[in-house]
């Protein structure tokens, strides 16, 4: 389906773990300086730029991230309710819990369902992982599992239903990630699938599923998704595998045959590991797919 929104309002958030456009952080910034502004202006579609800035003197990871998603949850209830298309650009996956909290605040009443396309799960919670990343524990935030106390203070938020959540070209889970993944109602659509079965294939019973109960999805890309060896790798840690650009586009394709893309998240893509621009273009050729 067409998103409907008459512009596209662009936010960018330039931080990993905290840290301004270092490593993932400077993803953001690189995505605008080269070529993707124009790529959607060309749609004939209003655009809108903004960089969100923490303001706290003091960088801490986890205090800095939820500031940034407190920021972004008022930016995106507002874009949305103007019918602008909020697409957020940041060096962590976390700040998607924003988004939805942006979301739910602009349309109390209305369910959002979530895509997560990512090489990993991102599944952890603070007791789960080893190395004690945040970024690791979105898509668990996002579904209510944990950092409850901090989640509270982001305007709007509220859990995604584990069962209005698919989640797309996870290689790399945990041992632990994959339990409580199987504890939940989340769906897993693996790389294999897709490959085997296609795109239609392989996500239609889960979509069709999520149809008959929401509208409207919040697409979440994680650059990781990409098989590094078919482009570059699109982060230090990103797992071997992964989907081709062009297998992530028809996913792309079969979710906007069935529901409304009302917002987007392109996320995880540190710029000094793409020096022939590989995952740079591909990047851009899927916000537009997401989009236009």
């Amino acid at each position: 389906m067409a998103n409907g929104a008459r512009g596209i309002t662009i936010f960018a958030v330039p931080y990993d773990s905290g840290h301004r456009a270092l490593r993932m952080g400077a993803g953001p910034e690189h995505l605008l300086s080269n070529g993707m502004e124009g790529v959607l202006a060309a749609t004939s579609r209003e655009i809108r730029t903004e960089l969100l800035q923490a303001t706290s003197p003091f960088r801490a990871e986890i205090a800095t991230a939820f500031e940034l998603f407190g920021m972004l949850a008022k930016r995106v209830h507002g874009t949305t309710a103007s019918g602008s298309f909020p697409l957020v650009l940041s060096g962590n996956c976390n700040v998607t819990v924003g988004v939805i909290a942006g979301l739910a605040g602009a349309s109390p009443k209305k369910e959002v369902g979530l895509i997560w396309f990512d090489g990993h799960a991102d599944f952890n919670t603070p007791e789960t992982p080893t190395t004690g990343f945040l970024d690791g524990m979105g898509l668990a935030t996002a579904v209510g599992h944990c950092w409850a106390q901090m989640v509270r203070a982001v305007p709007g938020f509220r859990p995604v239903r584990e069962e209005n959540v698919v989640l797309i070209g996870s290689r790399s889970a945990t041992q632990v990630e994959k339990e409580r993944l199987c504890a939940s109602e989340v769906t897993v659509v693996e790389e294999q699938s897709v490959r085997a079965l296609g795109a239609g294939g392989a996500l239609g019973i889960a979509l069709k599923a999520m149809a008959g109960r929401v509208r409207r999805v919040h697409v979440h890309l994680d650059l990781d998704v990409l098989d590094p060896d078919a482009v570059n790798p699109a982060k230090e840690f990103a797992p071997d595998g992964g989907l081709r650009a062009e297998e992530v586009k028809a996913c792309v394709r079969a979710i906007r045959e069935r529901f409304e893309v009302s917002s987007a998240t392109v996320a995880s893509y540190d710029p000094s590991l793409d020096k022939e621009g590989r995952v740079l273009r591909a990047g851009i050729a899927l916000v537009r797919a997401l989009t236009v």
